[in-house]
């Protein structure tokens, strides 16, 4: 991907500037729980976007996307919005830096990724923090800390792609470190890190390849039936409700924000869980909470699909420790907790089955726990 970038920028500008990575990630629990002032415990992942960048004197950006094979050019006020969505995220971040005060001034760059695109793995919060940690560092001096980086990606789903998302992907991406995952309070915005590599088992995400897309904004719809229940129990988020307090309005809400504030109410307690079983190597109560999460997902959030709960049940009869439903559901992966022993029939099988139901196999990523946004060791 290097040599390849290098290429296209020198071909197109003449010239050589430096590269910077930012990876996507995985997140072994703590689904729809950011935006609700929940935890998450997410890990960044070994793939990645890369750019190539260079202050170009002008006040225009110009940049080319080699895995589309599209270029836009664009100025930095808010009146140059491009037309193309996935220059939009470069020119958020741009945007959302100014808006701070930041410095931005204009730049070429190149970029492509190896992050599956459509797989729940947030190759959007990777191209938002490989462009907002390049920008701190060739304009700001690296002035701006992490955590403002996590939310000049989040401010630029939220103001220039129209997702209002939580805080959790580009968190992840700025904040990953190798062999360790994080667990976050979204309220607080706390963490701490937990080391990840865990014995006699394998991590592997199975891609579904298909993305269910729907008409209306299932994840803005989900987000304001949370929103409704907290105002009802008037608490600002979900993060402070109980199962008790929710049962006591159930007659006062509809059915469908009741079920949607049950799995978040519940999905609050599993991120905890899973810390503390981890920090014992108890992986059966990890395994355990991967299954009811994805039960979850899938009967009261109404998140899932037919393609991911059928990847589940295959979980469940290979024997799998843990499997569900990863990110903001409606196709994507599931991510799976495997015990060596088992892990090749495993994939044997799910390939198998899945193949014979829906015309093509899934596809295979092992998990490889990763460092978040930084500039490109090789340059």
């Amino acid at each position: 991907m290097k040599e390849k970038i290098n290429k296209a920028f020198a071909e197109r500008f003449n010239s050589k500037g430096t590269l910077y990575v930012a990876p996507g990630r995985f997140n072994l629990i703590g689904e729809h729980t950011d935006y609700n002032g929940g935890f998450v415990f997410p890990g960044a992942i070994d793939k990645l976007m890369m750019a190539e960048i260079l202050p170009n004197g002008t006040d225009k950006v110009r940049v080319y996307s080699i895995d589309l094979n599209d270029y836009a050019e664009f100025g930095l006020n808010e009146a140059d919005a491009p037309e193309q969505s996935w220059a939009r995220y470069i020119f958020g971040v741009c945007r959302e830096i100014l808006k701070r005060g930041g410095k931005v001034e204009g730049f070429d760059a190149v970029f492509a990724g190896n992050v599956p695109l459509g797989a729940g793995l947030s190759s959007s919060a990777a191209l938002e923090s490989c462009f907002a940690n390049a920008l701190n560092d060739l304009f700001n001096n690296n002035s701006i800390d992490k955590f403002e980086l996590a939310r000049i990606g989040q401010s630029t789903e939220h103001n220039y792609c129209g997702v209002n998302c939580g805080i959790m992907d580009q968190f992840a991406s700025v904040f990953g470190k190798k062999d360790h995952l994080m667990r976050l309070d979204c309220r607080s915005m706390e963490f701490e890190y937990f080391p990840f590599k865990p014995v006699g088992h394998k991590l592997v995400l199975l891609d579904s390849v298909v993305k269910h897309e729907l008409a209306d904004s299932p994840y803005n719809k989900r987000r304001q039936s949370c929103e409704r229940v907290a105002k009802r129990l008037g608490i600002e988020t979900l993060r402070d409700a109980t199962m008790e307090m929710l049962d006591a309005i159930k007659t006062d809400i509809t059915a469908e924000d009741y079920f949607r504030a049950k799995f978040v109410i519940e999905e609050k307690d599993r991120v905890l869980a899973v810390c503390d079983a981890l920090v014992a190597g108890d992986y059966d109560t990890v395994g355990r909470c991967m299954y009811e999460t994805h039960k979850g997902l899938s009967k009261d959030y109404e998140v899932s699909c037919e393609e991911l709960d059928y990847l589940n049940d295959i979980a469940k009869e290979c024997g799998v420790t843990g499997s569900r439903i990863m990110g903001g559901g409606f196709g994507g992966c599931t991510v799976n907790l495997v015990k060596d022993e088992l892990y090749d029939n495993f994939i044997t099988t799910a390939k198998k089955k899945f193949k014979e139901r829906y015309g093509h196999e899934p596809k295979v990523y092992p998990v490889i726990v990763s460092d978040g946004a930084r500039k490109f060791e090789n340059q």
